[in-house]
């Protein structure tokens, strides 16, 4: 029976985020969850983990350089984006006619929009949604631009958010 017992406690040790133990993030780490959860102590770093673990955004962050994983990645923001947009694109052309959704706030935060600007993101992308995609053959990277033209002309997102990628390159 102890054998049983130091092996489950063996084992759950290597589930532990090495990531936990790095400086200015929450116990979850860095990656999606820490943009959208935050730092904060408690019962809402299991949310930030699900998070970064459902989405593999931590994996992603700390290779790409993004999510809150710090700037020496491979990949750059807005090559995370192009990637996000082209992958999820079904499912967030539905989410910006609806001006709200998971996927949308995902995209909310990879333009680094503070998490109570995404209910306002949302909005725009429904109000914009007939600018954003304008025919049956919109591509995701046309999508991106001309979501970053109608972010530029609104007057809080345009200061909240990170739309100009060269601070971010």
């Amino acid at each position: 029976m102890k054998r049983r017992h130091l092996i489950a406690i063996a084992a759950s040790l290597l589930y532990l985020p090495v990531s936990s133990f790095a400086a200015g993030y929450g116990a979850a780490g860095c990656g999606l969850g820490s943009m959208v959860i935050g730092s904060e102590p408690g019962a809402q770093q299991i949310f930030a983990a699900t998070t970064n673990g459902t989405f593999g955004s931590q994996t992603f962050g700390i290779t790409s350089g993004t999510s809150n994983c710090g700037d020496h990645g491979l990949l750059n923001l807005s090559k995370e984006r192009e990637i996000f947009a082209q992958e999820n694109y079904t499912s967030l052309i539905k989410e910006m006619a609806q001006g709200k959704g998971e996927n949308l706030a995902t995209l909310a935060s990879l333009y680094q929009c503070p998490a109570e600007t995404h209910g306002e993101f949302g909005a725009m992308t429904q109000e914009k949604f007939d600018h954003l995609v304008t025919n049956d053959q919109t591509t995701s990277n046309e999508l991106l631009a001309q979501l970053e033209n109608q972010l530029s002309q609104h007057p809080k997102l345009a200061k909240s958010c990170n739309i100009h990628l060269s601070a971010l390159n």
